[in-house]
């Protein structure tokens, strides 16, 4: 099992037979999650990952295929028995919930956008501002998603559940496994080995590559006979998109202005600049949204403008950065947690992205702060993110 990752994933991603893109997506998904959640290598546990968690990443990945005048086929079109066969076997539902976002929104549908909308569906606080039906179309979509990704666990490798056991309901996984945040009893789940987990987590950099590379290649394949030719630059480009920062941050800058109202403090993490009343300041995602799309309020944090856009950028910061920040950081934290609205939404946010928390025992915002390090630290590592 220990050698899982870098051969027999290899194997997989190289030499499987692929109908589909399913195989790809499936590995490409397990390495995202494992990438979320860092935090779970510390319990040294096997991990329980929900199906509907892996279709998410799914959603994401297959959205830009729909976002073109033509379509980018995954799979074999045909009929069978009579009935006629899609690619893929959610491209009904995932078209049906496009064309209701684009009634929506009422704008051009970008290739990263399904990363952006799985964001937003994440929190709460963020996917009520958004219709019943939407939530209710994407949640049919992910079930859809969830049920077809039961096939390429199955045949992973050679045979069947050579790679991968059979997922089960989480409710019979939990005295032996750990779960990834927010999983429910009822969760049908892919149980991921805890040396897998760890032997994903150290080369994740080089399976999200082979993995783009592989699917690069399938889907230029597959669509070879289609003008225009679809070809693997292209195809890359679609799978590599990441949404900029457009949604406004309004909600969050409201919050903090209130904060600052209340003749609380911050200070810039970088610069050590007060940020106080009548202060300029930048909203900074601590890890910016280029190398992971997070919203959550753990990752902002008012900064100094000037160096927020012209030093750190689209960087990560170093572990010498980070610990000199560490208590402008908890002061933050600190500041979110005395009052209910962003007490509140920080308390969820943490919970969703950190299990450690569930069983620290300092105060909230010295966990937290503690968490959020560990992570950028293990983020950086497995990335080879630039640095500052």
């Amino acid at each position: 099992m220990e050698k899982l990752a870098g051969s027999v994933i290899s194997t997989i991603l190289k030499h499987d037979s692929k109908v589909t893109s399913y195989k790809i997506a499936l590995i490409r998904s397990i390495n995202d999650v494992v990438l979320s959640f860092p935090d779970l290598l510390e319990f040294n546990k096997d991990v329980a990952i929900p199906l509907r968690i892996l279709a998410k990443y799914w959603f994401a990945y297959y959205w830009p295929f729909f976002d073109q005048d033509q379509i980018i086929l995954q799979g074999p079109r045909a009929i069978r028995d009579g009935i006629f066969r899609n690619d893929m076997a959610f491209r009904g539902i995932l078209k049906r919930f496009r064309n209701e976002w684009i009634k929506m929104m009422g704008e051009k549908i970008k290739p990263a956008d399904g990363f952006f909308i799985i964001n937003e569906f994440n929190i709460s606080r963020k996917k009520d501002s958004y219709p019943q039906s939407i939530l209710l179309l994407f949640d049919k979509t992910i079930n859809k998603i969830s049920n077809t990704i039961k096939m390429p666990i199955r045949y992973a490798g050679e045979g069947e559940w050579t790679v991968f056991k059979k997922p089960e309901q989480f409710l019979k996984l939990k005295e032996h496994t750990i779960s990834v945040p927010g999983t429910r009893s009822n969760d049908i789940c892919l149980i991921l080995k805890k040396g897998l987990w760890k032997e994903f987590l150290a080369i994740s950099l080089y399976i999200e590559a082979l993995c783009i590379h592989e699917w690069s290649i399938f889907t230029e394949r597959k669509n070879r006979e289609f003008k225009p030719i679809y070809e693997r630059g292209f195809i890359y480009r679609l799978l590599t998109e990441r949404p900029d920062n457009r949604r406004p941050l309004t909600w969050e800058r409201n919050q903090i202005d209130i904060l600052l109202m209340e003749n609380r403090r911050f200070v810039c993490p970088w610069t050590e600049r007060i940020i106080q009343l009548n202060s300029k300041y930048d909203l900074d995602h601590i890890i910016p949204v280029s190398a992971f799309p997070i919203n959550e309020l753990w990752n902002l944090i008012p900064s100094d403008p000037y160096f927020n856009s012209h030093i750190k950028r689209n960087r990560l910061p170093s572990m010498p950065r980070l610990h000199k920040a560490y208590p402008h950081l908890k002061l933050a934290y600190e500041n979110y947690v005395s009052f209910p609205i962003t007490k509140k939404a920080v308390l969820e946010d943490a919970h969703f992205r950190f299990k450690s928390l569930e069983f620290r025992t300092r105060k909230f915002e010295e966990d937290l702060t503690d968490s959020v390090i560990s992570y950028i630290d293990q983020l950086g590592n497995a990335r080879n993110l630039d640095l500052f």
